[in-house]
Parts: structure tokens; C-alpha cells; sequence
């Protein structure tokens, strides 16, 4: 087995750093939702619990735990997208204000001098 080089160009991080710059309400309002039905897909796992029974008190089938992890997930990001329990609202007014404060609070760069201006 061998190992490839990595290019520097693979790297490098400043897409990642000037991404989160461009960051509109809509991508914040879409993550904060996507972090919320995550939350309720883990919840519904854990209520669910980790027995050996099949869905329906029979034995355990690959199938079935497969089919309801499927249900839980399409189940949670429904519940998320409706509104869900609330999370998602609560955590991106908490990032737009974030966000907010730290454009305000970054310093302006100067423009250069127009180099046609007299």
C-alpha cells in the first residue's frame, strides 16, 4: 500500500475561514435547524433504548433497526423543519447576534487611494 502526496493546496484553510464571513441569515436559520433535528434523531434513539427485542416485542432483525433508524431520522428533521422544540429559533437569534456584534466590532480596512482622483 502506498501513500500519495498531499498538496499544500490541499491545505490550505482560507476558504473555511472566509466562509463563515459570508454567512447569511438563510445558512444560519438552515444549520441551526439541521443542529436541532440531530438533537431530536438522538433524543428519539434514546427513548427507543438498545434491547435485543424486534420492533414489535419478536426477535431482533437487522431490517427492522435499520427501517426505524430511517423513520427516526425522517421523523426528527420533519419535526425540526415545523419548528421542533424551538431549539433551532433560539440558536440562530443567538448567532445573528453573534454575528452581528462581531462585524460591528471588526475594524474597517481603509480604501486605497483612487489613483485617477487629482
Amino acid at each position: 500500500m502506498s501513500v500519495l502526496p498531499v498538496s499544500s493546496s490541499a491545505l490550505n484553510f482560507t476558504g473555511i475561514a472566509n466562509s463563515h464571513k459570508a454567512d447569511s441569515p438563510e445558512k444560519i436559520k438552515d444549520a441551526a435547524s439541521q443542529f436541532e433535528g440531530l438533537m431530536i434523531g438522538q433524543i428519539l434513539k434514546a427513548a427507543h433504548g438498545d434491547s435485543d427485542e424486534g420492533a414489535f416485542g419478536g426477535e431482533a432483525d437487522p431490517a427492522a433497526a435499520s427501517a426505524m433508524d430511517f423513520a427516526n431520522e425522517y421523523f426528527a428533521r420533519a419535526m425540526a423543519a415545523q419548528g421542533g422544540l424551538g431549539l433551532s429559533k433560539m440558536i440562530a437569534d443567538g448567532l445573528q447576534k453573534q454575528a452581528t456584534s462581531a462585524r460591528d466590532a471588526a475594524p474597517q480596512t481603509p480604501q486605497p487611494p483612487d489613483p485617477q482622483a487629482p
